[in-house]
């Protein structure tokens, strides 16, 4: 026979009975404790019900912590957009907007490769000198979005694993990438900006764009401006 609760303890339990029903291992304990005086062809329905409403009230736990989690990473992915968009805004001509690319974007975007691609009307091959603007052949661009598939992606963000198509671009190995189409107007051709990672997870299709969807308009705007001096 067990020893009776002591005084001190009973008399703290009647005074405040949401000590044990505030906490699920003991509320467990003694719901078991009451099935097992009932005998095993009995069925306790308030054992059942508080099994159920524990499974809820967890699922609704994860659910709580999902979502509190989601935010935080929005808001963290929100600050590093506006940051990336303030430097793009700082340079005052074109060539320190390019370095601003490699020395502050990149590194707010935690990217190990972040390219600019133009194209241009000759046929030569990929060229670049190491920094952040690569010249690509006239029709380049759709085909490095492309990758391969016969069917045309559109002009829409493209996040996947490393392509080999891209591999000159970045002039580095990368394990995912996204491609930003860069629509400068009528008349021009087009332009991509290419960033790679070395983390395979970074860029997945099933990740949400509108951040950097945001970011490209941005740089799409700058970029236009800067051609039309």
């Amino acid at each position: 026979m067990t020893d009776p609760l002591d005084d001190a303890t009973r008399a703290r339990l009647l005074a405040d009975p949401a000590l044990i029903l505030s906490d699920r291992d003991v509320m467990r304990a003694l719901v078991a404790a009451r099935e097992s005086e009932l005998g095993e062809n009995v069925i306790d329905i308030r054992g059942r019900a508080m099994e159920a409403l524990e499974h809820r009230l967890d699922r609704l736990e994860s659910a709580h912590e999902s979502v509190i989690s989601a935010a935080y990473e929005n808001q963290a992915g929100t600050q590093t957009i506006h940051r990336a968009v303030l430097s793009l805004l700082e340079p005052v001509d074109f060539a320190g907007f390019l370095e601003a690319l490699e020395a502050d974007v990149a590194p707010v975007l935690r990217v190990e490769t972040l390219k600019l691609v133009m194209e241009s009307a000759e046929s030569a091959p990929v060229a670049g000198d190491g920094g952040p603007l690569v010249v690509v052949p006239a029709g380049s661009v759709g085909r490095i979005i492309a990758a391969g598939r016969k069917a045309p992606r559109g002009d829409d963000i493209v996040l996947r694993r490393a392509s080999a198509e891209t591999r000159d671009v970045h002039g580095t190995e990368v394990a995912s990438e996204a491609l930003l189409p860069l629509d400068l107007g009528p008349d021009t051709r087009p332009a991509l900006l290419v960033m790679g990672s070395l983390d395979p997870s970074r860029f997945s299709p099933a990740q949400a764009t509108d951040l950097l969807r945001f970011f490209t308009q941005v740089l799409r705007l700058v970029l236009i401006g800067w051609l039309r001096e």
